[in-house]
């Protein structure tokens, strides 16, 4: 029974009673007092216990030797003090409650303790030994990590939750906590590069967003040869594209008034949900990185599919009839054959300069094209032009090349946008459930600037675009009405288009309006997560190109004035950033910087004006 002077345990603290009544006053071991309830504290010792018997040491004894008596039997806490300590004190009371507490020996309740089978105990103690062991080398590693002397391979397991962190698998990080460190990928990411953990060859990004680097696996049946599809090999059609790309698919073909936009055709094979296209969901779209590209669909599918790798290719091809202006009549799609050529940007372009005679097909591309982009202009659509650049990574080299601009390149643009503005032609009329994309119209600047400033002023003027079933304008692009079908290789937004197009083909059931905009969200979402992987990706190898060009000089163009500070671009890289201006600059003008530092975990490149 618990009275004055009693010794109990509150919150597993000794404590000493100093009066009763409707609650209980204790005085916990320290000299703090407190009023509890009754139920709060439990009886250790009945007393008379003195203030100095909470400060006393514990006293020895050989629980061992208890232990075996009592394995199998019961007993109570007053039993168990007088056979480990010889006696029943307050002191041994509360030696043999922090004993029973402490779990190895003993369990049960304070009034039947029994000791635990033999096996468990030495089960206990090994885990215990281990665990002692551990947090010893992990003592003994922290140390060496402080003073950047780890030992690899073997410290390399104390830093996987650093490296879960960095890669963005987890918030948490117990190594960088013991280190009083924020924790962060960033922090993560620095400190497994100042360990040698890493080197700077490690792009975390793409996990970052949750994205995987390798692939994609499930197989992608072939085209059915039953299906009967139109032969258009008589068609010279062009595949032109970056000397890099491996994966072609689309290709171009003009025949009198009509241009033909040739589409790789996986949706021959790949049904709505069937595995194949679920996995393509799940990516969005082809993760193209400096170090090499992570497939939407399994690689198999480019031999299959992508045109011009084999001889002969299954496609979807889009006839659009233009007028003289080259506007749009109609639009006409088929599952076709095609004999396609693959081009580069630059050899297109050097067809373009020679003999018309040698190019007709191309030089009549050219026209369509030019009257296009006349007519977007017409409609309001707006163009800008900013430098871009190459980056590769490869044997443990960064290259970066600016991209050349080519007139075959704007050709091919303008021809993918007619098949685009063809395609939501088309299903509109045909009242066909479809992905279109549109974009709100901008309030664009009374007098935009010319060149890259005035492109920069633009840019900030564009709204997000928007996919959705219900048409509308695209204000950038100049077109009532829009979406893309020549990408379904790399964008599943646009296997999706193509996947309603064959159905009404087949004259089958489409997906509905509901189910459709369920998979649109869910292929853009994933799709949004590469783009962003990419550009932090390309943030990244920058950063690492410039790693050991501390104090190179570089040549920008001022953007855009902010205060005491001033958007650059910096052509070369491809790079916009900010840099504190000495001289005072215009924009358009060109600015001489030399790199100051480089953070690789922030992808922070810090430039200073000469």
């Amino acid at each position: 029974m618990i009275r004055e002077k009693s010794l109990v345990v509150y919150k597993n603290r000794p404590a000493l009673v100093t009066d009763i009544g409707e609650k209980i006053g204790i005085s916990v071991r320290g000299g703090e007092s407190l009023r509890v309830r009754a139920k709060d504290v439990e009886l250790i010792h009945p007393g008379p216990c003195t203030p100095a018997n909470l400060e006393q040491a514990l006293p020895q004894g050989d629980v061992s030797a208890a232990w075996e008596l009592l394995e199998g039997s019961r007993v109570s806490l007053q039993a168990l003090a007088e056979l480990v300590y010889g006696a029943y004190t307050p002191s041994t009371a509360w030696a043999a409650y922090e004993l029973f507490k402490d779990g190895l020996y003993f369990l049960g309740t304070l009034q039947e303790i029994q000791g635990r089978p033999r096996e468990e105990v030495e089960a206990e103690i090994q885990k215990r030994t281990e665990k002692q062991r551990d947090a010893a080398e992990r003592e003994a590693f922290l140390e060496r990590l402080k003073a950047r002397t780890l030992k690899f391979p073997e410290d390399r397991r104390f830093l996987h939750d650093v490296e879960a962190l960095a890669y963005g698998k987890t918030d948490k990080s117990r190594t960088l906590k013991d280190l009083k460190l924020p924790e962060s990928p960033q922090e993560a990411h620095r400190v497994l590069l100042n360990t040698g953990c890493w080197t700077p060859w490690v792009n975390p990004h793409p996990l970052r967003f949750g994205l995987s680097p390798v692939s994609a696996s499930i197989p992608v049946a072939p085209p059915s040869r039953d299906e009967e599809r139109q032969d258009l090999t008589h068609l010279k059609a062009f595949a032109i594209d970056n000397p890099w790309s491996n994966d072609p698919d689309d290709a171009i073909s003009v025949e009198g008034p009509c241009l033909w936009v040739h589409v790789a055709d996986p949706g021959a094979s790949i049904l709505p949900g069937s595995p194949v296209d679920a996995e393509a969901r799940n990516r969005g779209s082809t993760l193209y990185l400096p170090e090499g590209a992570s497939l939407m669909l399994a690689e198999e599918a480019l031999s299959l599919y992508a045109l011009g790798l084999e001889a002969v290719s299954p496609a979807l091809s889009f006839k659009m009839v233009l007028d003289e202006a080259g506007a749009l009549v109609e639009t006409e799609i088929l599952r076709s054959w095609v004999k396609v050529s693959r081009l580069t940007y630059e050899a297109a372009d050097a067809l373009l300069r020679g003999d018309a005679a040698k190019a007709p097909e191309l030089r009549a591309l050219f026209t369509i094209a030019e009257q296009n982009r006349f007519r977007r202009c017409a409609a309001g659509a707006v163009f800008m032009d900013f430098p871009e650049v190459h980056i590769m990574v490869s044997e443990g080299q960064v290259a970066i090349e600016p991209i050349a601009a080519y007139r075959s390149a704007d050709m091919v643009r303008e021809c993918m946008l007619l098949a685009g503005e063809g395609a939501a032609h088309w299903a509109l009329r045909r009242r066909l459930p479809f992905p279109y994309i549109s974009q709100e119209t901008g309030e664009l600047p009374h007098a935009p600037l010319e060149g890259m400033a005035g492109s920069y002023q633009l840019r900030r003027c564009m709204r997000p675009r928007t996919l959705s079933v219900k048409p509308g304008i695209h204000w950038g692009l100049g077109l009532d009405v829009y979406t893309q079908v020549t990408s379904p290789l790399r964008r599943y937004t646009d296997l999706l288009a193509h996947q309603q197009i064959r159905a009404f083909l087949r004259q089958e059931a489409p997906l509905g309006e509901e189910e459709l905009l369920l998979r649109l969200g869910a292929g853009e979402a994933a799709s949004l997560a590469s783009v962003q992987a990419e550009r932090a990706s390309r943030s990244h190898w920058i950063a690492v190109y410039l790693s050991d060009k501390k104090g190179s000089s570089w040549e920008g163009v001022m953007l855009e004035k902010r205060g005491n500070r001033s958007l650059v671009m910096i052509p070369a890289l491809g790079l916009e950033t900010q840099v504190l201006v000495k001289q005072d600059r215009e924009p358009n003008e060109p600015v001489s910087l030399v790199l100051a530092a480089v953070r690789i975990p922030e992808m922070d490149m810090v430039f200073v004006s000469e």
